[in-house]
């Protein structure tokens, strides 16, 4: 039986426009290195019995981006680059083109938002393990805990939402090649926006399997953020000095 190989997709054209920045937020600096460096560090990083799992990572950027061949990172040969599209579905897309020649369709692609630069190795392991013989795939997340409300466009709570089953998405979102780009095209061709790879293989008819990880895997949106990530990735990095 041929062995399962695993890539990555890694959409970054997006410009961060809630962060009020002057580049795009992925450039910004965490620790002294963009976020983008740590997110990607840590994808290249992930092994499993001292080998590393991802073939490539297919970074997938904006046309105009005038940061990414500044990094260092940018030049290791396991990196890949792809032009972004308008919406996050189409760059996955596109990212996932750049593989077509290289990914059998029963291969592994993981997908995973370059402002996520506090994943886990143990929770890349977590999902690994749990969805490898798995025939859709699922993603990473946790558990909603707070009370959550409906409301109207004018803030007037509507009702109060029953929380049980519900979960936060996270990513990465790991789903099998073919899979995931039939799914994403179906999506496209029925002008049907979805906003992960999971409601994508949601719409196409199969059911992704939801695998708990850690709550500091965040992704960064507005400025406050930052800090909360380099507070994460500081304790991170203290817990791994002691292990």
């Amino acid at each position: 039986m041929e062995s399962v190989r695993y890539w990555s997709v890694v959409p970054a054209a997006g410009v961060g426009r809630r962060m009020n920045a002057d580049m795009p937020k992925q450039y910004l600096d965490i620790h002294g290195k963009p976020i983008m460096v740590h997110t990607l560090e840590r994808l290249l990083g992930f092994s499993i019995d001292k080998k590393p799992l991802l073939e490539k990572i297919v970074v997938v950027v904006d046309r105009d981006d005038e940061y990414y061949h500044r990094l260092d990172v940018a030049r290791d040969p396991r990196i890949l680059l792809a032009e972004g599209g308008s919406e996050r579905y189409h760059s996955v897309l596109k990212g996932l083109e750049e593989l077509v020649d290289l990914a059998a369709p029963n291969d592994w692609v993981l997908v995973h938002d370059v402002a996520r630069p506090c994943i886990r190795w143990s929770d890349l392991g977590l999902l690994v393990g749990q969805l490898k013989d798995h025939p859709v795939g699922g993603l990473l997340g946790v558990p909603v805990t707070d009370t959550i409300k409906a409301a109207s466009a004018d803030g007037v709570v509507n009702k109060t939402v029953d929380r049980q089953g519900l979960w936060h998405a996270m990513t990465p979102q790991m789903f099998r090649f073919s899979m995931l780009r039939d799914a994403l095209k179906k999506a496209l061709d029925d002008n049907m926006p979805v906003t992960d790879e999971a409601s994508a293989i949601e719409y196409s008819g199969s059911q992704p399997v939801m695998v708990e990880g850690h709550g500091d895997n965040i992704k960064i949106t507005r400025g406050t953020d930052l800090a909360l990530a380099s507070l994460y990735i500081e304790q991170q990095s203290k817990l791994l000095e002691m292990s």
